[in-house]
């Protein structure tokens, strides 16, 4: 894949379109893509989160362990948080087909918002819409549960 089909890629990911089409293109050029056979591991919950991951090709079983599981196709950022904060991994995710990721260094996606503040605002903006709309849909599940 060429530069241009990467960040193509990467403007299809919601969250990732916010930071526009020059931090992309840091993004695309500073990524690296992997590739992974079916069974192979993405990563397994508790090892330390240092990268995101956006599907190119294929498809990943992620698993929290608690029996809740997603299939993460093209298009796909797995382990978003992990872009933005030092963590562990909350779950497995584990290629269900020859698949490709190309993968995002924390470190790589720090420099970028450092050197688009405006980027980083839309960024955080968005994190906080999400964060509001996360507290009032439990406000309401827990509203309807003491009915």
């Amino acid at each position: 894949m060429t530069i241009e089909d990467d960040v193509a890629l990467l403007e299809r990911v919601p969250t990732l379109r916010l930071l526009g089409t020059t931090a992309l293109r840091m993004l695309a050029i500073g990524s690296e893509q992997r590739d992974f056979a079916r069974g192979d591991l993405l990563f397994n919950a508790g090892d330390d989160a240092d990268a995101g991951f956006i599907v190119q090709r294929g498809a990943f079983r992620i698993e929290d362990g608690g029996g809740a599981e997603i299939v993460a196709g093209p298009g796909a950022l797995i382990g978003e948080l992990a872009l933005v904060v030092a963590m562990r991994r909350p779950s497995t995710a584990t290629a269900l087909e020859h698949s490709s990721v190309i993968r995002v260094a924390r470190s790589l996606f720090q420099r970028v918002l450092e050197s688009d503040p405006a980027a980083a605002r839309r960024l955080r903006d968005e994190f906080a819409n999400r964060t509001s709309q996360i507290a009032s849909d439990i406000l309401m599940a827990g509203a309807k549960l003491s009915i």
